[in-house]
């Protein structure tokens, strides 16, 4: 009998110092300092939710680039608003909250870092224009001087939008004198009455065109009369998460970002 307590009472200290060291294992595990068990410490990616405000003609390729993102940071959310990038830009200087900007010109880009509202742009893509026509292109248009012939009907941007001033640069340079019968608030508007056929012809930014896959047809611009605008992206000052604000600019610019958009078929800067 005696050596049966004996025997009982070494069995529960030992189980009672297992379970000590069992303890002791696990808090440190969880602290996240490296220990025998080899724990790894807590990954401080970027995490959280950021607005990104972006440009019309960036739609496709930035909704791309924002799904990548967040598979490769699970814990975060992009969130994409679009647009005309001076109507973009007035939003941020009136103090919409957003924490990127990237604008389809540098002229709007330089309206928000007058109004101190955003940090030091960075130039990530660039853009030409082409015409776009109904797929089966019942005007016959050719040419960008078939855009002058009577009863062809022509959207344009509005002369304020990226798009449309630098169409209108290409018209110059074409010394053509071209009349729409519409100007829309940004190129993807723009593009859409081509593809309604409410119009002949419109002209897009070469990246459109090719996003709207058979909807429409292209009609290359000559390079001596062509006209290209830059695009800047910056992080804004009223971020309320800057550094996934950073991270993601950061990932634009990258060789992945410049893949993606060299796809969707930017030019490099």
């Amino acid at each position: 009998m005696r050596r049966s307590v004996l025997t009982a009472l070494t069995t529960a200290t030992v189980v009672a110092a297992l379970l000590s060291g069992c303890g002791a294992g696990s808090s440190t595990g969880r602290s996240g300092s490296a220990g025998s068990s080899g724990s790894v410490p807590a990954s401080t990616g970027p995490s959280g939710k950021i607005t990104v405000l972006a440009a019309a003609s960036l739609t496709g390729s930035f909704t791309t680039l924002g799904r990548r993102f967040e598979a490769a940071h699970p814990a975060t959310t992009i969130t994409f608003s679009f647009g005309a990038s001076s109507t973009l830009a007035t939003q941020i200087v009136q103090g919409a909250p957003a924490d990127v900007f990237a604008s389809a010109s540098p002229k709007n880009m330089d309206q928000v870092t007058a109004a101190k509202a955003g940090g030091t742009p960075r130039t990530f893509a660039r853009n030409v224009m082409e015409i776009a026509v109904p797929a089966d292109n019942p005007a016959h248009i050719t040419s960008l001087a078939d855009l002058t012939r009577p009863g062809v009907k022509v959207a344009l941007c509005a002369a304020t939008v990226p798009c449309g001033a630098v169409a209108r640069k290409v018209f110059a340079n074409a010394k053509l004198a071209v009349t729409p019968v519409t100007t829309e608030t940004d190129v993807k508007a723009t593009l859409t009455k081509v593809e309604l056929g409410e119009v002949d012809a419109g002209v897009v930014y070469v990246t459109d065109v090719l996003a709207a896959g058979s909807r429409v047809s292209g009609v290359p611009i000559p390079d001596s009369v062509n006209a290209s605008t830059s695009y800047p992206i910056a992080t804004l000052h009223a971020s309320t998460n800057p550094a996934l604000a950073k991270a993601f600019v950061d990932f634009v610019l990258s060789a992945d970002g410049t893949a993606t958009l060299t796809a969707a078929g930017f030019a490099e800067p």
